[in-house]
């Protein structure tokens, strides 16, 4: 073992790994994240008398197979058995790890440019492996091996790697949980953006698994995998990227679009209109689905949301009989909450949604399920059946640069909680500053979150009505972004993109 560690903390981040390729990421490298993930998370957690065995997935990335060949070699170096399934989403991956009951790896950079590829880890049934609960120590000891050599077992004690075509169970597994066979007719166009929404969608929607037919016609839009995503880059949380969907809707004249992104773990949905549907939205909506499953069966059921969701979901559950906590931004922070609380579903404002009934994991596949579920049982559209889960106005994620978080904080901090100039509030700490007047009137609250690595603020608000949204957005904004000069014009509202936060999770 070499004395010197070769620093990796510039792409193993705190929820996953994502790097340049091959600049940061190539199989010399992910050999020794291999043969780490062996050492610090597979081999110690493996049951007595079983053989250590790891499940790994791609996405459609071009330097997929080369990364992977790479760390499975690492894992075998160390005697852990390898199980490929080859190209897969990454819920597809979860399934894959839940249903084996072994530790996992996905190797996907969700929705970042092409040049990025990247790991997700997970333990045996899909459980998460972040920052806090192994990744570090992970990039440490592969650190250590890049210093030196990964450690070898001897011959007859090495991995073997086998492969498992497990398409066709996870989309009976997906099917199982949400039955769509007896709504009414339904035209969907979905946008895989190149991605690997362009693989499930047809095998879980469709009859390419060898499944019953639905009754849904699917329009197919950039299904065609193709890692440089040259239509448009498959984050649907960037408006400009669901352009296409809204316009084929309508061309089209279909009930509803679903949008994925890069590895289809997260799905956005637009009516009839082409108008977005919140992710809040659909949290509520599925959420309401999964508490009244819950009921019936007799037990009492806990929904977990992330706090800049709108207050609707807490709402609406909390209306229905439903337990609701408040978590940080983060799927590491959801994961643990969902299992702490055995809670039967969870949602974030970024439109990762997750299930007690697919190991706690997030899978937009089986949210698109439920909605079209929901919207096929009932006669209305979706512009109208929404519209109840949508009663108030939000910002959206505003980003603002500034030279000194804390003192822009600070000044936010002095105007409306020292000085409470917008009278009582309630204010909390619990991820960022949240300062909250909906108990008065008129009804808002905002969040203000600092970046975990640029110097940003990200501003989130809610309010009854659009008027107090816009002028609660732009008093804090104006604070927030006080004698910044790249603010010295007319302000740039931001756009609604992942944070770092989410995006290392999306």
């Amino acid at each position: 073992m070499s004395a010197e560690r070769v620093d990796l903390s510039a792409f193993i981040k705190a929820y996953d790994v994502r790097g340049v390729v091959p600049d940061e990421l190539d199989a010399h490298v992910t050999r020794a994240i291999g043969a780490a993930f062996a050492d610090v998370v597979v081999i110690p957690e493996t049951p007595a008398g079983s053989r250590p065995t790891v499940v790994i997935g791609n996405d459609m990335r071009p330097s997929g197979p080369e990364l992977v060949a790479g760390f499975a070699d690492g894992l075998t170096a160390r005697g852990v058995d390898v199980v490929t399934i080859g190209l897969a989403s990454t819920d597809g991956l979860y399934f894959a790890s839940g249903r084996l009951d072994v530790p996992g790896a996905m190797f996907t950079a969700s929705h970042n440019p092409a040049q990025y590829n990247g790991i997700k880890l997970c333990r045996a049934g899909a459980r998460p492996v972040g920052q806090d609960s192994g990744l570090a120590a992970v990039r440490d000891l592969a650190g250590d091996y890049l210093g030196g050599e990964v450690p070898q077992v001897a011959d007859d004690e090495r991995g073997s790697v086998t492969s498992r075509d497990m398409l066709t169970e996870y989309a009976q597994f997906l099917r199982s949980l949400v039955d769509l066979s007896g709504i009414r007719p339904l035209k969907v166009v979905v946008d895989a953006g190149n991605g690997m929404g362009g693989f499930t969608a047809p095998a879980v929607l469709g009859t390419a698994a060898g499944l019953p037919e639905l009754p849904l016609e699917v329009v197919p839009l950039y299904f065609e995998l193709d890692g440089t995503f040259p239509n448009h880059e498959a984050n649907p949380l960037e408006p400009a990227n669901l352009v296409d969907l809204q316009h084929a809707v309508v061309e089209h004249g279909a009930d509803i679009g679903l949008a994925f992104d890069g590895d289809a773990d997260r799905c956005f949905v637009v009516d009839e209109k082409g108008d977005p549907v919140s992710p809040s939205a659909i949290t509520a909506l599925v959420g309401l689905r999964e508490v009244a499953r819950e009921q019936a069966a007799g037990r009492t059921p806990t929904v977990i949301h992330n706090l800049i969701s709108s207050r609707v979901v807490p709402d609406l559950l909390q209306a229905a009989g439903a337990t609701t906590v408040r978590t940080r931004v983060g799927h590491s922070f959801i994961k643990a909450q969902m299992a702490e609380h055995e809670a039967v579903f969870g949602g974030e404002h970024s439109a990762h949604y997750y299930f007690r009934d697919f190991f706690f994991a997030d899978t937009g596949m089986l949210a698109a399920l439920h909605v079209l579920a929901a919207l096929g049982s009932q006669p209305h559209p979706l512009s109208a059946l929404s519209d109840a889960y949508q009663p108030y106005v939000a910002s959206g994620e505003i980003n603002s640069r500034v030279t000194s978080v804390p003192e822009a904080r600070g000044r936010v901090v002095e105007a409306y909680v020292t000085q409470q100039g917008a009278g009582p509030v309630e204010v909390d700490e619990l991820d960022g500053l949240t300062v909250s007047h909906w108990d008065g009137h008129p009804q808002w609250w905002f969040n203000l979150r600092a970046s975990n690595t640029e110097p940003l603020l990200r501003l989130n608000v809610e309010a009854a009505d659009e008027d107090i949204m816009i002028k609660v957005r732009d008093d804090v904004l104006s604070l927030v972004r006080q004698g910044e000069p790249a603010y010295a014009q007319e302000p740039d509202q931001g756009s609604d993109e992942t944070s770092d936060e989410t995006g290392a999770t999306a």
